[in-house]
C-alpha cells in the first residue's frame, strides 16, 4: 500500500429527493445535467447490488429508486427516492456535521437562479454577492432546489474565487 498523498478527484454525490421523476426533470432541464441511467428500482435481495445496499443501509431498507446523472465536467450525481423518505422541517441545519450544500458554476448566476425559482426552487439570498465588488465579477448565491436541497451557484471557478483570498 502506497502512502502517496495527492489530491483525489471528486467522483459523485448522492442526493435524496421525494419525487425521482420530478428531480430528474429538474436536474436535466434546469441544470442541464445528462441522464446516464434512467430511474431504476433497487430491491433488498441477495443480488450484488441488494447486498451492497444492505451493507450500507442495514437490513430492512426494502427498496428505493435511483437515477444517475452527470454534470458537464463529468461529476456523477446519484438521485435517490427512498420509500420512507421524510422532508425535514428545516433542511438547513448548517451547524450540524454533514454536507449542507453543493455548488455549481454558471457565468449567468442570475439567470440560473431565476430558472431554479421558476421550477419551484427558491433563493436563500435576496441577490448574488460579489467577492471583489468593483474589481472582479466573481459572485455567488445560495438557493434551494424544488426539494429543499441547498445549492450554491458560483460565477467563476473555485480556484479563481479564492486564489486572492475572497474575504
Amino acid at each position: 500500500m502506497s502512502n502517496n498523498v495527492y489530491p483525489r478527484n471528486f467522483s459523485h454525490i448522492g442526493i435524496s429527493v421525494p419525487d425521482l421523476k420530478q428531480a430528474v426533470e429538474f436536474y436535466t432541464q434546469v441544470m442541464g445535467w445528462y441522464l446516464i441511467m434512467a430511474p431504476t428500482e433497487i430491491t433488498e435481495d441477495d443480488s450484488p447490488i441488494g447486498e451492497m445496499c444492505t451493507d450500507v443501509f442495514g437490513a430492512g431498507w426494502g427498496s428505493f429508486q435511483i437515477a444517475h446523472l452527470s454534470t458537464g465536467d463529468k461529476i456523477g450525481v446519484e438521485i435517490f427516492q427512498f420509500n420512507n423518505q421524510v422532508n425535514p422541517e428545516d433542511n438547513f441545519e448548517y451547524w450540524k456535521t454533514g454536507v449542507f450544500h453543493f455548488c455549481v458554476q454558471d457565468p449567468d448566476v442570475e439567470g440560473l437562479a431565476e430558472r431554479i425559482v421558476e421550477a419551484g426552487g427558491k433563493k436563500r439570498m435576496k441577490k448574488p454577492r460579489y467577492y471583489y465588488p468593483g474589481e472582479k465579477p466573481y459572485r455567488m448565491i445560495y438557493m434551494e432546489d424544488p426539494f429543499g436541497n441547498i445549492l450554491e451557484i458560483y460565477s467563476h471557478s473555485y480556484e479563481l474565487t479564492y486564489s486572492d483570498g475572497a474575504y
